[in-house]
């Protein structure tokens, strides 16, 4: 009995992260803007120009700002970031 727990257990555990794992639907034409238009609700992690990284739930693209909720390490606060200080767009990828 608890062998069939422990193997359901890892059964909900493996499709679950399945399910979290994302995929960037990138397009030739695509800018920085147009790329993050399409994930918002999902969690992203933006590089900044900078070096710095910021992680959160992708809230709405405007013209020139970001707004992320639920900051990764910080989940009750918010973030308006530049857009012209992106340099990159990470989201976790489903494994093969």
């Amino acid at each position: 009995m608890k062998q069939l727990l422990l193997v359901l257990v890892i059964l909900v555990v493996v499709s679950s992260s399945n399910v979290l794992a994302q995929q960037i639907d990138f397009l030739p034409d695509d800018t920085i803007k147009t790329l993050l238009q399409r994930q918002v609700g999902k969690t992203v992690e933006l590089r900044m120009r900078s070096g710095e990284k910021i992680a959160g739930k992708l809230e709405r693209v405007g013209d020139t700002m970001v707004h992320l909720t639920q900051l990764t390490g910080a989940e009750f606060y918010e973030a308006a970031v530049a857009m012209d200080g992106i340099n990159a767009v990470v989201m976790r990828a489903k494994s093969n």
